[in-house]
């Protein structure tokens, strides 16, 4: 364990390089997003409809970290932009089922040739970026199961 003044000191803490480096990447995300006319939130949502075709809400937000209030404004517009239907399952209205349209798979193509721009100006390799989403990745699960332990202490 660190001492008190050692543990204090910015360069003993990971999660201010984590914070900065998220800082820097939302600003260079900007740029591109406002090519394609999304938000980034609203770019999350639409890799995760490409892949998956059709989503309910509960997994979409699972899947991105993030609870149905802050969904529901991010795809309400994107719906009104014509790239996704929001659908209630008729045998349990509770359930909200996402799905891609045609305009929204039309969209892949503006996205995909925006993202090839970002990928040339990546400032890391494409073998270091894997090793930085792992890592990241492991970080969140491991964020997670601790939010949940802190959950069932109260």
């Amino acid at each position: 364990m660190l001492d008190k003044d050692e543990m204090l000191k910015l360069s003993n803490n990971v999660s201010f390089p984590l914070y900065a480096c998220a800082r820097a990447t939302s600003k260079y995300y900007r740029r591109f997003m406002d090519e394609m006319g999304l938000t980034y939130t609203q770019y999350l949502v639409m890799l995760v409809l490409w892949e998956e075709k059709e989503i309910n809400l509960k997994t979409l937000g699972e899947r991105l970290y993030l609870d149905s209030g802050t969904l529901t404004p991010v795809l309400k517009r994107l719906e009104e932009m014509g790239y996704i239907r929001r659908d209630r399952q008729k045998h349990d209205e509770r359930n909200l089922v996402l799905s891609v349209t045609t305009e929204g798979e039309i969209l892949k193509d503006t996205v995909y040739e925006v993202s090839k721009k970002m990928a040339k100006k990546q400032p890391l390799s494409r073998e270091k970026n894997k090793q930085l989403y792992a890592l990241f990745n492991e970080a969140l699960e491991n964020y997670e199961r601790m939010f949940a332990e802190l959950e069932d202490e109260k």
